[in-house]
């Protein structure tokens, strides 16, 4: 090989290596109204927006929203095998357990929930993270902090990546809110997008 054609293979190397990382990324939110754009058009939540920029940037990465306003880390545990296998991702984003909070459930039902949607993931292939979610304060202080500690435990105990809560920027500022004061309204959209861009971002280069 001439020096001239390794210095062009060199650079090409250099040019293209980051794209690697992101090479035929399907990522899968497993999640709750938070990522469902609940109160909104499907086209207005952060999922899609996300989706958009990657095409707008030619980022090679698809995200696939599999994402149910209501559901518990028990109801998505029950759907997720036909999940993985009709879209057979390489990541999947599990953000639940906001439901399960609300609804007073057993804080340890919901661990072994969450530890089996990890399993699950990574028998088919995928890499996992999980997003600590936090519930507001008058659940009790006891059961508020068994409650959002377990995720911290799972995410140790399973050597998977613990993304920040994504609202907590947005959930202190009444005019990022819809009139439930729990879900972002269509102007916060943007901000969680971002927000998300970032982290996948991080998981994705780790």
């Amino acid at each position: 090989m001439s020096a001239s054609i390794l210095r062009v293979f060199i650079v090409l190397l250099l040019v293209t290596k980051p794209l690697f990382a992101w090479a035929d990324n399907q990522i899968l939110v497993l999640g709750d109204s938070l990522s469902a754009a609940y109160g909104l058009k499907q086209h207005q939540g952060w999922v899609q927006l996300l989706q958009d920029t990657y095409e707008q940037q030619n980022t090679p990465t698809t995200l696939i929203n599999a994402s149910i306003s209501g559901e518990t880390t028990g109801g998505a545990l029950r759907r997720l095998d036909a999940i993985l296998k009709e879209h057979t991702p390489t990541h999947v984003l599990i953000e639940l357990g906001g439901n399960d909070g609300l609804r007073g459930f057993p804080v340890t039902k919901m661990k072994a929930n969450l530890q089996a949607l990890i399993d699950k993931s990574r028998n088919a292939g995928a890499e996992v993270a999980l997003m600590q979610i936090r519930i507001p304060p008058n659940y009790g202080r006891r059961y508020t902090e068994l409650f959002e500690q377990s995720f911290v435990e799972v995410a140790k105990e399973k050597q998977v990546t613990l993304m920040p809560f994504f609202v907590e920027q947005v959930a202190t500022n009444g005019e990022l809110m819809q009139n439930d004061n729990i879900h972002p309204n269509a102007e916060a959209q943007p901000i969680l997008r971002d927000i998300m861009k970032t982290q996948i971002s991080n998981w994705l280069n780790k």
